[in-house]
């Protein structure tokens, strides 16, 4: 039945924009030429092939590399792609992973394309229909499950009053003896949630040590607990943390690059060995012999022999689904058996377990969780906890329609919005008291505080003003995005005359010209990345290239001043801020951080290197 909620019908309405925005956005066509897919880091190519094999449920894997310094921000693990080739029908698949200039994807094919290893191969993103028409399913069946939808009504209430609950004092024996006051109260408030509670993480609070310390009270309580998180990295991150505390946990979805502490606890490692994987085996032997029948047939083929490879195709297909089927059958007894089970929502929703009765579903990384991905998994529990940070980045949301229309709210900052039951991680223990300082006082309204341990030692924090120096912003070639060669100038200069180590520092910049550029002028060993794909990572030494300076005062998505509380906040010893303060000064945000640094780091300008 279709949905007749306002909001609900917004959401869906979202959706569609953001799917067409794909469509249109991700095309190889006139308007939409290879060169210009590359230059806006939406295409990798050409990839060298350097390895296939048949992977997960039969499909074709291949390992890739790139011979070449690219923008690869937007290819995250887990995105929908196709493979092309020039004058090829195109492949779709999902980018399995990418660190570097070495990556892995999977074909939904029944075989490798013949010409996968003609060297004019490249990927490039492609709409995931398969994410958005789960999402559409589960928004139309929301309004027929009575209980979340009042919970869904309550978050989108226009009443000022929001909803509250007062946790009860608790009594807990913490298997984590280090935990701060914050963090006990967070996972005391986890324990006696009667519906939905929220921790907010700034960086370096220690937000998944405090899910880990929550997730096992509340196995100890007797409950089974379902996590999630839209990113696998940080699904990755609880499933170590819980299997090193010896909770039964099963990490589900078929993500290909797995960590081998975490392998031998996804379904595949857990069956690895059993008599249902030499079932499993041989029905790959069977798929391989008719593959290798309907590879006789080549390109140029009658009509006769075309029938005949596409039922020896077929033959492939359907055993493919046997294995699925063998699969699910197997992975049943694991699902039952285990404390916590892990994946990302589309993982958690594949893997079928509606059936199966989950007392708590915790989702971290919620605010970059857009909201129609976290109601496909909320059916699956009874209580919820939503962790992270709404004041970091939001998700990425493609359509500036959809955005308008408020898509690229998380469901963390929506929550936010309505409850009060949200317990804030109040102690930093990664980065120096003066870098933690000016987002501490902007964003978290002083209430951040810094482990004693690390006071300042010296200088942490220093801009380099470019002001006045000629340095200013050009577009990059081939339409890249902007880039600022004065900048990374000076970046190499801070790394010579400081001695800084290249394998403790990381190069950021809000451009992704100025990162593509940075990695062909930059030492090898210095991480170089756009801040958004920094998000959640840290570094002994930051250099931060700003880039903008142009007479107009023009700053663009510096005004998106999240992302700058990432950038700030990713430090752990020395921050060093490289920009123009006459282009950036005449806004309040960047102006009070000039005056930060004037009072609590170093203030220094471009004449001071020897250029």
């Amino acid at each position: 039945m279709p949905a007749t909620n306002p909001h609900i019908k917004r959401l869906l309405q979202c959706i569609d924009l953001e799917e067409k925005e794909q469509v249109k956005r991700y095309s190889l066509d006139q308007q939409h030429t290879l060169r210009s897919l590359k230059a806006e880091g939406l295409a990798l190519h050409p990839v060298t092939v350097t390895r296939k094999n048949f992977g997960y449920a039969d499909y074709p894997e291949i390992i890739f590399r790139l011979n070449f310094p690219a923008e690869t921000n937007l290819f995250k693990d887990g995105v929908a792609i196709e493979c092309f080739s020039h004058g090829e029908e195109p492949v779709k698949g999902v980018l399995i992973s990418l660190e570097g200039k070495a990556g892995e994807f999977r074909l939904f094919a029944p075989d490798f394309p013949d010409w996968i290893e003609d060297g004019n191969v490249g990927i490039k993103l492609a709409p995931d229909q398969r994410t958005t028409t789960i999402m559409k399913k589960a928004l139309n069946e929301l309004e027929s499950n009575k209980e979340l939808f009042q919970l869904f009504e309550q978050l989108h209430s226009t009443a000022t009053e929001k909803i509250s609950a007062n946790p009860k004092p608790s009594l807990l024996s913490f298997n984590n003896k280090i935990l701060n006051d914050s963090q006990q109260h967070a996972v005391a408030a986890i324990v006696e949630n009667e519906r939905i509670t929220i921790v907010h993480g700034p960086p370096g609070t220690g937000k998944t040590t405090t899910l880990i310390e929550a997730i096992m009270q509340l196995i100890k309580a007797g409950e089974k607990v379902l996590v999630s998180a839209p990113s696998n990295t940080a699904v990755d991150n609880i499933a170590k943390g819980l299997i090193a505390q010896n909770v039964r946990v099963l990490r589900v979805g078929n993500t290909g690059k797995i960590d081998e502490t975490i392998f031998s606890h996804t379904p595949e490692g857990r069956l690895a060995n059993g008599k249902q994987q030499k079932e499993i085996k041989e029905l790959k032997i069977r798929a391989e012999e008719f593959r290798k029948m309907a590879l006789k047939y080549k390109r140029s083929f009658g009509k006769a022999e075309r029938e005949q490879r596409n039922l020896l195709f077929k033959e492939v297909k359907n055993i493919r689904v046997e294995i699925k089927k063998l699969q699910a059958y197997n992975e049943e007894k694991l699902y039952t058996e285990a404390n916590v089970i892990l994946g990302t929502p589309v993982g958690l929703y594949d893997a079928k377990i509606n059936h199966i009765k989950f007392h708590t579903l915790v989702i971290d990384e919620a605010g970059q969780c857009i909201e129609p991905l976290a109601w496909c998994i909320f059916p699956l529990a009874q209580k919820y906890v939503l962790a992270g940070d709404h004041l970091q980045l939001p998700p990425t949301v493609l359509s500036n329609d959809a955005v308008r229309l408020g898509f690229n709210q998380s469901i963390l900052e929506i929550s936010i919005a309505s409850l009060d039951r949200v317990f804030l991680l109040n102690t930093q223990y990664r980065m120096r008291e003066a870098i933690a300082g000016f987002s501490g006082n902007y964003f978290y309204k002083g209430m951040l505080q810094t482990a004693a341990y690390l006071n300042n030692h010296g200088t942490h924090i220093s801009f380099i003003d470019t002001a006045g120096s000629g340095y200013n912003e050009v577009q990059g070639s081939n339409g890249m995005s902007l880039q600022n060669e004065g900048e990374l100038i000076i970046a190499q200069k801070l790394v010579n005359t400081e001695a800084l180590d290249p394998l403790k520092t990381a190069f950021i910049s809000p451009y992704s010209g100025q990162v593509a550029t940075a990695k062909e002028v930059l030492p090898k060993a210095i991480r170089i990345s756009t801040i958004d794909s920094f998000q959640g990572q840290e570094k002994e030494i930051i250099i931060l290239s700003l880039v903008r300076s142009n007479d107009d005062g023009d700053i663009g998505f510096l005004k998106d001043y999240r992302r700058m509380n990432v950038a700030l906040t990713r430090a752990k010893e020395q921050l060093f801020v490289i920009g123009d303060s006459a282009t950036i000064g005449a806004d309040a945000f960047y102006n009070s951080f000039l005056t930060y640094i004037e009072k609590n780091g170093t203030y220094r300008t471009v004449w001071e290197f020897d250029l």
